[in-house]
């Protein structure tokens, strides 16, 4: 006979589960946060839900209408903080307490300055059992790309590269198609049908002619950035020639040809003119320029001049790289990450529990750098 759980071994249980649910909402909440509940009594399941979508009731109320009559007495399992303001919904506070719940657990405090603890506030002023910090760290790291774009105004960004075993990601003539495999490409359209905006540099634009879709389609339709001091990105390139039907950003220095500019409006292009002379500032106001549109998770897929500038800023959260079983050698041919780079072999900044899978004949490389947001 299977001894009984414990009351924390099921809150535990709900919790993890209310994890898997949030991630359900991945490409289709952005920019809120994902968020999963479920309502129970020890063992038994009365509800549960996620937020499924921007614009949508949020996880409580969709488990609450899941629950019905049953929410009364329950227990609410959720991933985040509920929120206590009116925005696109109505605050989850209200209806929590309205349906009659005892007790409210709690994986993590939500930073955004209308909710910040005021949520909390409001359950415990109605009599509701509190608890805080279930599964804390896992909610965190479900929830970093959010986190990041609240606490700095800046997006997570998501680098991506593709690379024959030697390191390079082209030959030295800069040929590059195809180093990966069908699977990896496939893997790659997934990422970009969940993400705001996929960056390229110019000469990746130009070299490569690459539509930055993803086919087929996932959840979002991301915005296509190309990073381009001198405006040179003609209008006559498949990014601009698309541009009508899939927004392209061209984000231009202060030097800028104008009539450049003009051309590339005149094709549907929206050009974003950064105030800085210093190619790195550029790079960092752009990022806040995203953040400001409210945009969550950026795929950089290049080139390594680009990347290389991500990683010098210390902006790149996430690595993606598909290693393919080849070898092409030359000294110039390019690597994945160009510019200044670390002096020491001590600085070099490692990937946390790194996952690694096989996609046909490619090794599939990915995982988080540094540490998730911590919560004040």
């Amino acid at each position: 006979m299977t001894p009984a759980m414990s009351s924390t071994e099921w809150d535990r249980r709900w919790m993890t589960r209310a994890l898997e649910l949030a991630l359900r909402g991945q490409g289709a909440v952005e920019p809120n946060p994902l968020v999963g509940c479920v309502i129970a009594r020890q063992d038994r399941l009365a509800g549960e839900g996620w937020h499924t979508a921007f614009g949508r009731p949020h996880a409580e109320i969709e488990a609450l209408r899941a629950a019905g009559a049953a929410a009364e007495g329950a227990t609410l399992y959720v991933t985040l903080e509920p929120c206590c303001h009116h925005g696109k919904t109505p605050p989850c506070t209200g209806a929590v307490i309205g349906a009659g719940i005892r007790r409210v657990v709690v994986a993590h405090r939500d930073p955004f300055p209308a909710v910040a603890g005021r949520g909390i506030a409001q359950l415990q002023q109605a009599g509701i059992e509190v608890d805080i910090g279930l599964l804390e760290q896992e909610a965190l790291e479900l929830n970093a790309p959010y986190l990041k774009l609240v606490r700095s105004g800046r997006p997570w960004i998501i680098a991506k590269w593709a690379m024959t075993l030697d390191g390079k990601i082209a030959t030295r003539t800069g040929h590059s198609r195809w180093i990966s495999n069908p699977d990896s490409r496939l893997r790659v359209h997934q990422l970009r049908g969940r993400v705001d905006a996929i960056l390229v540099g110019r000469q990746t634009a130009e070299r490569d002619a690459p539509l930055l879709t993803a086919r087929p389609p996932g959840p979002r339709v991301a915005t296509r950035i190309v990073m381009d001091s001198n405006a040179r990105l003609s209008p006559d390139s498949q990014l601009a020639r698309t541009a009508p039907d899939v927004p392209l950003l061209v984000a231009v220095g202060p030097q800028a040809d104008a009539v450049n500019c003009g051309r590339l409006r005149d094709a549907g292009c929206d050009v974003w003119i950064a105030t800085a002379d210093d190619p790195a500032r550029r790079l960092l106001l752009l990022l806040d320029e995203l953040g400001h549109r409210r945009m969550t998770n950026v795929l950089v897929e290049g080139g390594g001049q680009l990347l290389g500038s991500l990683f010098d800023v210390g902006q790149i959260d996430e690595v993606h790289a598909f290693i393919a079983a080849k070898l092409v050698g030359g000294h110039n041919a390019p690597s994945p990450l160009g510019g200044g780079g670390v002096e020491q072999m001590s600085q070099a900044r490692a990937l946390r529990n790194p996952s690694v899978e096989h996609l046909g004949d490619d090794l599939y490389l990915h995982g988080r750098l540094g540490l998730p947001p911590a919560i004040p």
